[in-house]
């Protein structure tokens, strides 16, 4: 029997320290190198543009992204494990290309794991484009590194 899945209700909010636990959930889910509370904090104090994608009070995912002059950084983009592959990325990805342009944004950057396949696939599919590469630019643990593909889209 096929799994039918159900419409879901979504809205963005603007991420807030009240938050910060359900969404540090998410992120220790996520990844092997989360980031810590201190890193969203940071980003909070300095004004970056910080979303959270919810179903009712449920963090289905959430980014953080830095405006520069003409430009947006995406910094983090995270959808919880459980919510993966039904869409959200792209959803979150079209509402910081919408914020962005408004902005005056010409822009988007990121940097992703080279051996994170999925979100290059995603981000591929929305427009973003490789770049450059920036060697040894994520923890890999035990003292390793990770390259990262650096990738752009014109908006």
């Amino acid at each position: 029997m096929n799994a039918v899945l159900q419409p879901v209700e979504a809205r963005f909010e603007p991420l807030t320290r009240e938050r910060l636990d359900a969404v540090l959930a998410v992120e220790q889910s996520a990844y092997a190198h989360p980031w810590v509370r201190a890193n969203f904090i940071d980003a909070l104090d300095a004004g970056y543009q910080a979303q959270v994608l919810l179903a009712g009070d449920l963090p289905l995912g959430y980014f953080v992204a830095m405006k520069g002059v003409d430009e947006v950084h995406l910094l983090n983009i995270t959808v919880a494990p459980a919510h993966q592959r039904r869409g959200w990325a792209m959803v979150m990805l079209d509402a910081l290309a919408i914020w962005a342009r408004g902005q005056g944004a010409g822009w988007l950057w990121l940097e992703v794991r080279v051996g994170n396949l999925r979100a290059i696939q995603i981000y591929e599919a929305h427009g973003f484009q490789r770049v450059g590469l920036r060697k040894a630019y994520y923890p890999a643990g035990r003292g390793a590194r990770e390259d990262a593909i650096v990738m752009s889209r014109k908006l």
